[in-house]
């Protein structure tokens, strides 16, 4: 990913932080002759070692995950907010463009087994099932449900190798174009838009 040092995040609990709030995703790898995408939840965890480890699944008739086995490459792609900018809010002259918040992650993938396939989806369950008033649990299911739900799905482990981050938030423009930028994005009816201004804020401390 192309990222100008000015866009560059290095904090590695931000990014870890990023990629757990915004943890559906792209899996893209390929087949040899052209790119495949997925788009799913991706769980990161920290391995033994402080090791970054990304683990999902996808549904066994879907045929990217086959090319694993013969390439291990890997590339998982978590966005956040993103809004357009226009060039009106600036007090200097310019051109519009678009504010995001991205993250790449570069790794090789490994096909998990059943147990750890098993494991991997009581996490996930109870990741997205926290906090409701009431929570699904992987063990109230029946014993052949589960046989039948891990028969349709294959679950993947990437070991992280490289991570790439990147926050465009108008860190290129003068103080007050960029107080500007942030008080259009309040003012905006787009939760999105709202949602950078929170992010400029907090990365000036304004």
């Amino acid at each position: 990913m192309y990222i100008p040092k000015i866009n560059q995040i290095e904090d590695s609990s931000e990014i870890y932080s990023f990629i757990r709030e915004n943890s559906f995703g792209i899996l893209i790898n390929s087949d040899g002759d052209f790119p495949f995408a997925t788009h799913i939840p991706m769980e990161l965890f920290e391995g033994k070692n402080g090791e970054w480890i990304i683990q999902c699944h996808i549904a066994k008739a879907n045929p990217q995950w086959k090319y694993f086995e013969n390439n291990s490459k890997t590339l998982c792609i978590f966005s956040g907010a993103h809004s357009y900018v226009s060039s009106s809010w600036y007090n200097s002259v310019s051109v519009p463009t678009w504010n995001y918040m991205a993250v790449h992650i570069y790794g090789n993938a490994r096909i998990l087994d059943a147990s750890g396939t098993e494991g991997l989806l009581s996490k996930q369950i109870d990741t997205y099932e926290a906090g409701r008033s009431n929570p699904v649990k992987m063990d109230e299911y029946e014993e052949g449900m589960i046989q039948k739900m891990m028969k349709g799905v294959v679950g993947i482990e990437i070991s992280v190798e490289e991570v790439q981050a990147k926050y465009k938030l108008s860190q290129n423009k003068n103080a007050q174009d960029f107080e500007n930028v942030v008080h259009q994005l309040e003012k905006s009816k787009n939760p999105n838009s709202n949602l950078i201004a929170d992010k400029m804020k907090k990365l000036k401390k304004l």
